[in-house]
């Protein structure tokens, strides 16, 4: 017995369920000649009869009856327990871990990330704030989200924002101290907030107008890698910042900064996340992907 073969016992329990040769072999997907052949092999190898055949029913001995009343519940226990792992195939569960800049995190993603969450609290996501390139796969995360012009070709990459821009902008009070700006070389000249790039360098402001990039290497007093310290210091009169459009608007519209050079800020694509193509996706990396998918407005004419 100590080798007995499961789908033995198996097949003794739901012949001794429905007390049908026929029903059960259906039940099981098998031909009844083979079910028989099984409750007799099992029959031979412990030396019990277990179950009474006649022409027109089946019934169960002693022997039968006192094994079904042991295995059944056994079964039905083992049959839940394989439901329940089962699933988790499709229950969004799990760390879902993602590297992003701040600007990303702010307006692409916690938007959409939020309702999410609530409606899966299975479901836990790491975020990873930073302007540098990871390698995703040797530090571990599960996707990173950048600009389309960023993410590698080898790469799975999902659209999950419009395009933006970045904006120079400066408080009133400092441009009442200082000229305005008409061109982006004008900047040198300029007490400016500067940006700490991925490299450990700092980034070089990129513009753009009827031709080709412009890149202006400016200098300032202060530094930051945080989006929110940079539009701060902006408002408090510290210089000229360079920063997303989308995150300085209720600014600018309070009138506590405003936009200079605005004809000469470039449109960047938007953002993406993105993934290693052989990564196997768990039903809860889908519904963060789903979740962060851009659907493009369309506006009727007419």
């Amino acid at each position: 017995m100590a080798n007995r073969d499961f789908n033995d016992l198996l097949a003794f329990v739901a012949v001794a369920r429905e007390r049908s040769f026929t029903k059960a072999a259906a039940k099981l997907g098998i031909v009844q000649s083979t079910l028989s052949h099984t409750i007799k092999r099992l029959e031979s190898q412990m030396g019990l009869r277990l179950l009474t055949r006649t022409t027109r029913s089946v019934g169960l001995t002693e022997a039968g009856e006192r094994l079904l009343q042991s295995v059944a519940p056994r079964m039905e226990e083992i049959e839940r327990d394989i439901a329940a792992l089962m699933s988790l195939r499709d229950t969004p569960s799990g760390t879902i871990r993602l590297t992003l800049s701040d600007h990303a995190l702010e307006k692409a993603v916690w938007p959409k990330l939020t309702p999410v969450l609530q409606k899966y609290p299975d479901i836990k996501v790491e975020f990873s704030l930073d302007t540098a390139f990871r390698n995703i796969v040797e530090d571990g995360f599960d996707a990173g989200v950048r600009l389309g012009e960023s993410v590698e070709k080898d790469m799975i990459a999902v659209r999950i924002g419009p395009d933006w821009r970045l904006v120079a902008v400066a408080a009133p009070a400092y441009l009442k101290e200082h000229p305005k700006p008409k061109h982006p070389q004008d900047l040198v000249d300029h007490v400016c907030i500067k940006r700490r790039a991925a490299a450990g360098g700092h980034y070089v402001w990129e513009f753009a107008k009827n031709g080709p990039d412009l890149r202006v290497r400016v200098e300032g007093q202060l530094t930051f890698n945080d989006s929110r310290a940079m539009i701060d210091a902006a408002v408090k009169g510290f210089g000229i910042a360079y920063l997303p459009e989308d995150m300085v608007t209720q600014q600018i519209r309070s009138g506590q900064l405003v936009i200079v050079l605005d004809d000469w800020s470039p449109k960047f694509d938007g953002y993406y996340i993105y993934y290693p193509t052989s990564r196997q996706n768990s039903a809860a990396f889908k519904v963060i992907v789903d979740a962060l998918r851009h659907h493009e407005v369309r506006t009727k004419r007419g």
